[in-house]
């Protein structure tokens, strides 16, 4: 519940804050206590240096209930590993009841203190307090972040514990509650890693190649300076959150966990981490062991670079190994797919492109009759495989497919729209990681979002269940399971991020479902443009209410990435940005196509429209 400083009367050090310097550990008081004056509100302790370590301070003799609310507060925003600081302010009975990992919820400053004085008799050992402040974000139990709004008020009670007589709080809210900065502080996001199931599985008579898993990120909230890597892999074992349970799997067997001894996980000086497993997981096969293996792989590169590769053991014994190299053949992941080319319309309303990552500004049309010129084009969709493309006419009406091979020939549309206004027919589309086309029919008479099976053939209507507005862009993930919809209601634009579910075998035709819709940007009242900027972070362009336009990243939980924001940039249409984060931003802007390179300033790479990386 964080606390940052109390106000009123004499002040004594609440917590010490530790400093690293050079191997050395300097220890300096921190913030302050009154030792007497009514309970205010509690600031938010500003950012602070990694290698700063906060250590909460234990009651003191014959604290006033005051001070035992500010001090417990204080406790639960410090590197305590087990808040054993923080249960020392509580009852016997409370202490043991509390349970700190249940939720956390996240205020816009610290909470807020308002003393029930009509009700409070300190003589009669009976003391209670309301906490207060403005909701912004809650983590559950399974270390899931959501955006949230709305009033928080909760009660603390207080009583003199048994034969010290000393204040301590026996009733108290559930989890912790604690200040945006200090979350930022105490918190940090990592994505765990899954395999995608909702994608339909090759019947044994069909040939070509197997596909290899598509991994899928999770990302959860976990404390940012007590063993995290330890925490990390404890979390990825106890399996996925509920949003992305229905759609993906994991491969450790069920009831995989770490082993009784195994300790805190560290990586060895030759970049190898050891992760020793209980006997459960020596069930799995070669082919298994090594998808768990990709998965505690991808999931520690997230956290940290110092791991390139993960051995798994049990029993004493080896399981299996998996490096760094091997593991983008066990499993396939979107930030580690780099495609070939940028595309982008160009002044003659072809399909042109430029090697992707290159400094480069001269373009060169595309292979096939969507580079041809035959068919003037306002946006554009190329499969993740680069061999199709997907285009929209210039005024919306009507979609065709093509292949990025000389020589083909375009064809018949195979959609077209029945708006009476360009701004009331199709959106851009998007190609899936199976090789399927997204889109949106805009007409208010029947808006609809739309698969078309490998870009092809009568188009499936996607169910919505509880979509609230009308779609106006769409993008799939590298993935397969997730979707980013920008959708337009009361002339408000927000971004939207679901799971798709698909029912049915390989061949059928497929039924989908786009379910559980949440704002990833619900602070912004206008959403321009986004683009897929990693496995579970986006690129928006859009504006608050009563602002101006920027450009910012947001992960697909709706929290903020620590991820520098892009340098500023005016008149944004649209943006483009791929899984793989190495490479820039790029931007249709005043008329002209810009790219993001680095740590630079936008640089103008040609005249044109409609960028787009393959997806």
């Amino acid at each position: 519940m964080g606390a940052d400083r109390g106000r009123g009367g004499r002040r004594r050090p609440a917590r010490v804050v530790a400093y690293a310097v050079g191997g050395v550990v300097l220890l300096a008081g921190c913030a302050a206590m009154p030792d007497s004056g009514d309970l205010r509100g509690v600031e938010s302790t500003p950012r602070q240096d990694p290698q700063v370590r906060v250590f909460a301070m234990p009651p003191r003799e014959d604290a006033p209930p005051a001070d035992i609310v500010q001090g417990f507060l204080e406790a639960l925003t410090s590197d305590d590993p087990h808040y054993e600081t923080a249960r020392k302010y509580l009852t016997g009975d409370a202490a043991k009841s509390w349970r700190p990992d249940e939720s956390a919820t996240v205020l816009a400053g610290g909470p807020g203190t308002e003393s029930d004085h009509s009700g409070n008799r300190e003589d009669a050992n009976d003391y209670s307090v309301t906490l207060t402040g403005t909701r912004v974000a809650t983590v559950d139990a399974q270390q899931s972040y959501a955006p949230a709004d709305g009033v928080y008020r909760e009660s603390v009670h207080l009583t003199r514990d048994g034969k010290s007589k000393q204040w301590r709080i026996d009733s108290l809210p559930p989890g912790v509650v604690m200040g945006k900065s200090d979350f930022q502080r105490n918190y940090m996001s990592v994505n765990r890693y899954y395999f995608a199931s909702n994608t339909p599985v090759r019947a044994a008579a069909e040939t070509g190649p197997v596909r290899e898993p598509a991994a899928v990120a999770d990302p959860v909230y976990v404390r940012r300076r007590v063993d995290p890597m330890t925490q990390v892999v404890r979390s990825l074992l106890s399996g996925p959150t509920s949003l992305l349970g229905p759609v993906v799997r994991s491969s450790f067997p069920t009831g995989t966990a770490l082993a009784k001894n195994a300790g805190s996980l560290t990586p060895d000086d030759r970049s190898k981490l050891t992760v020793p497993l209980n006997d459960k997981a020596a069930r799995a096969g070669a082919d298994k062991c090594d998808e768990m293996a990709a998965q505690l792989l991808f999931t520690l590169q997230n956290l940290t670079p110092a791991v390139q590769e993960v051995e798994l053991r049990s029993g004493g014994e080896q399981l299996c190994s998996l490096s760094e190299d091997r593991a983008e053949t066990v499993a396939t992941r979107g930030s580690a797919q780099r495609p070939d080319y940028l595309y982008f319309v160009d002044d003659q309303d072809r399909l042109v492109r430029i090697a992707a990552g290159s400094n480069g500004t001269r373009a060169e049309p595309v292979p096939g009759p969507l580079g041809e010129g035959h068919q003037a084009l306002r946006s554009v969709a190329v499969s993740r495989d680069e061999h199709s493309a997907a285009g929209i006419g210039l005024d919306n009406k009507l979609l065709y497919v093509g292949s990025l091979v000389s020589g083909g020939s375009l064809g018949d549309p195979v959609l077209a729209s029945q708006g009476k206004t360009e701004s009331d027919r199709l959106t851009p589309p998007s190609w899936d990681a199976q090789g399927d086309l997204w889109i949106a029919d805009r007409n208010p008479a029947d808006p609809r979002l739309l698969l078309l099976k490998e870009g092809a053939g009568d188009p499936v209507e996607v169910r919505t269940p509880g979509l609230d507005g009308r779609v106006q862009a769409v993008r799939v993930a590298a993935d397969g399971v997730r979707i980013a919809l920008v959708v337009e209601k009361d002339g408000k634009r927000s971004l939207l991020i679901g799971r798709i579910e698909r029912d049915g075998k390989a061949g059928d035709v497929p039924a989908v479902t786009v379910l559980e819709l949440r704002s990833a940007t619900p602070e912004l009242e206008e959403v321009t443009a986004m683009s897929w900027a990693g496995d579970a972070r986006l690129v928006v362009v859009g504006r608050e209410r009563g602002g101006v336009q920027q450009i910012g990243y947001v992960q697909v939980d709706g929290s903020t990435p620590e991820a520098s924001v892009p340098a500023a940039l005016t008149g944004v249409k649209e943006i483009a940005a791929t899984e793989d984060e190495r490479l820039p931003l790029v931007a249709y802007s005043e008329d002209l196509i810009v790219r993001l390179p680095s740590g630079l300033q936008w640089q103008k790479v040609t005249e044109g429209t409609a960028p787009v990386y393959p997806g």
